[in-house]
Formats: structure tokens, C-alpha cells, sequence
């Protein structure tokens, strides 16, 4: 399996070179594919592009995604790296989950935000609520009311949540393990990548802390190694 990087969101250029830096380094000089969904005059690409330059990447290739127009195996020809952008997660798993996953190349593969949580086998999409119970803020729902969890791209074996500090989403997590949604999961700050290598955690980098929900609600606080 291909080391995959897991990015909490976060803007600011040290919080981007921080949490993209050891991806750009596993890449190497080869060609980035950024993938970014179509959000109409919302879609930034610019954004995207300049991260990963600013975190020492030399060439980036925009690919703009969405259901109607999900990524092509042949979008990925001659690229060194795969970067998953972020912005709504019910978007991204419309555009690179539902049509099927055969798209994915067997590369270095980094997901920022929402492409942090469709990276994993079981995807956590949104929701604010389990039930009646708020789980986290309304803010960090996704435009969903109540948790939602889908098959993911299946690169991770955990669930991931991301801004964990930052919007609350630990809460959310946890809600999911305890109700058997999800087996366990990692919930990234922003300005931090969780670097996963076969299937296991393998490091934790850049300015925050990644936190580690497993079974029995078993909490473990996981700082830069």
C-alpha cells in the first residue's frame, strides 16, 4: 500500500506548509495531480495549487471534479502524487466515491479535509446530530442534520474527522464509535497531517495533534512523532 497523507484543514502559510511539507516530500519532483471539486464560482484552484507550491511542490495539475465528471484513470498518467482538495464532503463523495474507485492510481495520496474523510473505508460525511443529541456544531454538519457515514475510498481502515480542535469534531467522532457507526477513528487538527503506511498510524506532523478513538471509546492524544 501507498503512504497516505491525512490533513485537518487549516489556512495560513505556516499551518499549510506544516500539514503539507511531508507529502510534498514523499511526492518528490514529479507532477501533483490536485483534485478539486467543481463548486461553481466557489472553486478555487488557485488555492489548492498554491499550498502545495508554497510546501515545495514544483509542478500541480488542477482537476476539476463533480458527479457528472468523476476523475479518469488516464487524469492521473504520468503524475508522481495525488492530492484530494478540500470543501464539501457530500460533493467529494458524490464526485470520487459513488461513480466507483477505479480511478485511483497506486500513489502517494494526500486528502485535505473533506479529502481526509473520504480517504477512509468508512467515510464520515457530516451531521451534527445522533438522534435528538447535538454532536457537534451546526456549522460543521456539511449540510447535514443527522451523522452520516458511507463507504470511502477505502485507503485507511479508520474513520477521519478533521478541524478537531478547530470546529469541535472530536465530539462527533466519538458519537460515532460509541452508536457503532464507525470501529474507530482519528480526528486531525488543522495545520497537522496524520501519515498512515500500511493501513497503520505512522506519524503525526505540523502545529497541532491528531486523536485516536478506538474501541471501548479508548482516547489516545497523538502528538507530532
Amino acid at each position: 500500500m501507498t503512504d497516505v497523507f491525512l490533513i485537518g484543514g487549516g489556512r495560513g502559510d505556516d499551518a499549510v506548509r506544516a500539514s503539507h511539507a511531508p507529502f510534498v516530500a514523499a511526492v518528490g519532483d514529479g507532477p501533483i495531480v490536485a483534485v478539486v471539486l467543481d463548486e461553481g464560482a466557489e472553486t478555487d484552484l488557485q488555492r489548492w495549487s498554491g499550498a502545495l507550491t508554497l510546501a515545495g511542490a514544483g509542478e500541480v495539475r488542477p482537476l476539476v471534479v463533480s458527479k457528472e465528471r468523476p476523475p479518469l484513470r488516464a487524469d492521473f498518467d504520468g503524475a508522481a502524487g495525488v492530492f484530494v482538495a478540500g470543501g464539501w464532503t457530500p460533493g467529494y463523495h458524490e464526485a470520487l466515491v459513488e461513480p466507483g474507485t477505479d480511478w485511483l492510481p497506486e500513489l502517494p495520496f494526500a486528502g485535505f479535509s473533506a479529502g481526509a474523510a473520504v480517504a477512509s473505508a468508512v467515510a464520515i460525511l457530516g451531521g451534527h446530530r445522533l438522534g435528538a443529541v447535538d454532536i457537534c456544531a451546526e456549522e460543521a454538519g456539511e449540510d447535514l442534520e443527522q451523522l452520516t457515514v458511507r463507504g470511502g475510498l477505502g485507503l485507511v481502515p479508520f474513520a477521519v474527522d478533521v478541524h478537531a480542535t478547530q470546529w469541535g469534531t472530536l465530539t462527533r467522532l466519538v458519537h460515532a464509535v460509541r452508536a457503532g457507526a464507525v470501529g474507530e477513528g482519528l480526528a486531525v487538527d488543522e495545520g497537522t497531517v496524520a501519515i498512515v503506511r500500511d493501513g497503520e498510524l505512522a506519524g503525526v506532523e505540523g502545529l497541532g495533534v491528531a486523536y485516536r478513538v478506538g474501541p471501548g471509546l479508548q482516547l489516545e492524544l497523538v502528538r507530532r512523532w
